[in-house]
């Protein structure tokens, strides 16, 4: 009777280690910003859609979702760049900016993004000690480390994108099934296209 087959080094008790969980993350945010760049070439047409008001949730547009999920990445990834210790704060952000009412401004800006994760996110220390500073509405000051806020960053996005498939939808513009998806939903999808032959997402 065989033995039961051993579980990847990298897998022993459900965790990933260092370099595969580095993988997975990269693979994830990547996926992630990769929908707004079909977004902003494939599912809107004018740049005027990038800067119209939601009748349904005050104040917002998509441009302004788009630019403000990837500020997160970017203040996060210049953080972690700088020599220790690394202070982060989503606060410091720039508003008003061409992503906001221009889509080759905004495809640019996400393209940039990948590059910029790519060359940072394998060299990282998931572990690596930050700073975080943080107003809720009250300063505060929290410990956290690279690899959460990593994570963090491509959840705070899917939960602006389902927001600006809420806008989409009142401009009649359709956007692909699997934009909006959960990171998690995006990797089962990404590898069963991949076993089937098929484009990813």
């Amino acid at each position: 009777m065989s033995s039961p087959s051993t579980p990847d080094s990298s897998e022993q008790n459900g965790f990933a280690d260092d370099a595969t969980s580095r993988a997975r993350l990269l693979e994830v945010g990547t996926a992630i910003l990769r929908q707004a760049v079909n977004l902003v070439e494939d599912s809107l047409s004018s740049d005027e859609q990038l800067t119209t008001h939601s009748n349904y949730i005050p104040g917002s547009t998509i441009g302004k979702h788009l630019r403000h999920a990837r500020d997160h990445f970017i203040l996060l990834l210049e953080s972690i760049s700088t020599p220790a210790p690394h202070v982060l704060n989503y606060d410091k952000r720039a508003r008003n900016t061409p992503m906001e009412s221009q889509r080759k401004a905004a495809a640019d800006a996400f393209k940039e993004a990948i590059a910029q994760l790519h060359e940072v996110v394998p060299k990282a220390n998931l572990t690596e000690p930050m700073t975080l500073h943080a107003i809720t509405p009250y300063p505060q000051v929290l410990e956290t480390t690279f690899g959460r806020e990593l994570w963090f960053a491509g959840l705070h996005a899917i939960h602006h994108w389902s927001m600006v498939r809420v806008i989409a939808g009142e401009l009649g513009t359709k956007l692909d099934d699997t934009f909006g998806f959960a990171p998690s939903t995006l990797v089962h999808m990404e590898s069963k296209a991949a076993a089937l032959g098929k484009p990813k997402i």
